[in-house]
């Protein structure tokens, strides 16, 4: 589900990056999203794996 809102945000930050009057406050807004969603995603991960002591 995180993955999926993910890849959304990418493709709304592409569509309004391509046109010239984009809004960059928006785009900057959606881009803040992306980067939670991703270090999120990265801590559901992290905490899945166990920790391995060498």
């Amino acid at each position: 589900m995180l993955k999926a809102e993910h890849r959304q945000l990418d493709e709304q930050i592409q569509l309004l990056s391509s046109e010239p009057t984009g809004d960059q406050l928006e785009i900057a807004r959606l881009k803040r999203r992306k980067l939670q969603l991703k270090d999120q995603i990265q801590r559901i991960i992290d905490s899945s794996v166990p920790d391995i002591i060498a």
